[in-house]
């Protein structure tokens, strides 16, 4: 086997009592209060587990980690913490999971960093950011970006750069002030059929509204077209998925994350280097000062449950004896593992997870140009009603990598999205209508040279179909020792995309940890249900 070299990352507090206590953001990130992670008064803790601070090293536990994104690095890291040994297998050669990234040479003969592709880190995404303050307190490898806009083919834009933070003050600033969303549309909505939206819990949301697509819910509640493709199109293919085919709890869950349920608003930060130089490198560094075992380039084939308890670990040809096991896998990689592993777990456990879906492929392009963006084009823009484009991200607004890059040969770096693509797809004919919708939306680069480009081309998100909450696993599971982490199971908490990553691999070395009397770490989540009295009252009194 190998294992992964990382270059040495800076310890900050490593031996400081409340190691794993959120900590504070740095100005310009917000400014949250000595004991909470945000803006947000109303966001709630969840205690650590009580237990022993860390485990006696002569017969500290031996866990296996399955996948290094951000779910594995997060239960790997919160075990590592509470002294227990720990393996992590990565299948590829790289750590960040759908956050990876990898050296790639340029025709310009530039060594530069490709990745999957823009990730917003959202300020609600308090566990998140709390595993990245293991290795930088302040937050200081990202930075703000000072809008969030949307434009429509049609005309139409919005932007959240100046609606308030604070619901509903945060739903009625961004109606006067968009122009997709005017207040004579108000008057056309099914008032009582949207009123559950202002008190979303979980699990009781997928209850209401599992059995009924996003798209659906919508037409039924009469949102206005316009600002449907704007506000609620954008972010419902942020999952990768056509709005027809993803269920209306997941939409309603995410408007309650990010608009209606918390105050720190839909303003956003972005790591200032590529991912592994700003994320994965110093964690990495961190882990195995810790004693943690990295091994890259290696994929578990099967996991076995042995009659003397513990697990036996099949991976590169060879096997290995474990107390526990984290499986923090894409659904894709989860069924195979599952399906190669007879007898792990009971039959319904395992129909479950042999049905578990994924999105349909995605596109990211990044086009190295020989010319500059306009100097007015943001660093990240929406885009909807521009065919397969999604969005665009001008990488060199705010990476430091691509900015040296543009500085030093006078172009730029763009990075373009395509989400929810058909299977059959011509990958040459998608590249070339993405690169087209650019020349459209931004009139300049259809005189630039491409200098180079990259496509990845990916299938591995996992969907939240219509009806399909009653599969997705939870982290713990039928098999003692055995638990689930990644951003496809169900935590019980108001989390989404990366931050239910992060929150699932906490949870999941939580469980792990009560197993053997140690203390668990803290979680925060936005507000558990809908804010105000008067609001959950009507949102109740609509579905009875």
């Amino acid at each position: 086997m190998t294992t992964g070299t990382r270059r040495p990352a800076h310890r900050p507090g490593l031996d400081r009592p409340g190691l794993d206590r959120p900590g504070l953001d740095r100005p310009g990130l917000g400014r949250p209060g000595l004991d909470r992670p945000g803006l947000d008064r109303l966001a709630r803790l969840l205690p650590a587990p009580p237990g022993a601070d860390r485990a006696d090293p002569a017969a500290a536990p031996h866990v296996m980690v399955v996948g290094g994104g951000i779910a594995g690095l997060t239960a790997a890291t919160a075990l590592a913490e509470r002294g227990v040994r720990v393996t992590l297998y990565e299948r590829e050669e790289v750590l960040g999971g759908r956050l990876a990234g990898w050296r790639t040479q340029l025709a310009d003969g530039s060594t530069v960093t490709m990745s999957r592709g823009f990730h917003a880190f959202f300020r609600q995404y308090y566990n998140l950011r709390a595993l990245l303050r293991r290795t930088d307190p302040a937050l200081s490898r990202l930075t703000g970006l000072p809008d969030y806009p949307l434009r429509h083919a049609g005309g139409g834009h919005d932007s959240f750069r100046h609606v308030p933070r604070t619901p509903p003050l945060s739903a009625l600033g961004f109606v006067a002030l968009s122009r997709s969303f005017r207040m004579r549309d108000l008057a056309r909505m099914d008032a009582r059929a949207a009123l559950p939206l202002l008190d979303v819990r979980v699990p009781g949301v997928y209850e209401r509204l599992d059995h009924i697509s996003a798209h659906d819910f919508l037409e039924a509640i009469r949102f206005p077209a316009a600002a449907r493709h704007l506000a609620f199109e954008v972010f419902s293919r942020s999952f990768f998925a056509d709005p027809r085919r993803l269920s209306a709890a997941e939409m309603a869950l995410m408007f309650h994350v990010y608009f209606l349920g918390s105050a720190e608003g839909l303003l956003f930060d972005v790591p200032d280097e590529p991912f592994p130089q700003a994320l994965w490198d110093p964690l990495a560094g961190y882990l195995t000062g810790l004693g943690a075992e990295l091994r890259t380039s290696v994929a578990v084939e099967a996991v076995e449950v042995l009659p003397g308890g513990g697990f036996s670990v099949a991976a590169d040809g060879a096997e290995e004896r474990c107390d526990a096991v984290v499986l923090a896998l894409d659904p894709g990689a989860l069924r195979g593992v599952v399906a190669r592993s007879e007898g792990l777990g009971d039959e319904t456990w395992r129909e479950r997870v042999a049905r578990l879906r994924t999105a349909p492929p995605f596109l990211v392009s990044r086009l190295w140009l020989d010319r500059p963006v306009r100097g007015d084009r943001p660093g990240f823009l929406g885009t909807s009603g521009y065919g397969l484009l999604d969005n665009v991200s001008v990488l060199n607004r705010w990476e430091g990598e691509a900015a040296r890059w543009a500085a030093r040969t006078g172009g730029s770096v763009v990075e373009l999205h395509a989400y929810a693509l058909p299977g059959d797809t011509d990958r040459e004919v998608r590249q070339k209508e993405l690169l087209g919708q650019l020349h459209r939306i931004y009139p300049e680069t259809h005189s630039a040279r491409v200098v180079d480009a990259r496509h990845e081309w990916r299938a591995d998100c996992p969907l939240f179909p219509v009806g399909g909450y009653g599969d997705r696993p939870a982290v713990r599971t039928p098999v003692p020792g055995l638990v689930v982490a990644g951003d496809a199971v169900l935590t019980g908490l108001p989390v989404a995309l990366m931050e239910r990553a992060a929150t699932s691999g906490f949870l999941a070395a939580n469980a792990l940890l009560s197993r053997w009397g140690l203390r668990g770490h803290p979680l925060w989540t936005v507000p558990e249900r809908g804010r105000g009295a008067v609001l959950r009252w009507a949102a109740r009194a609509a579905v009875t």
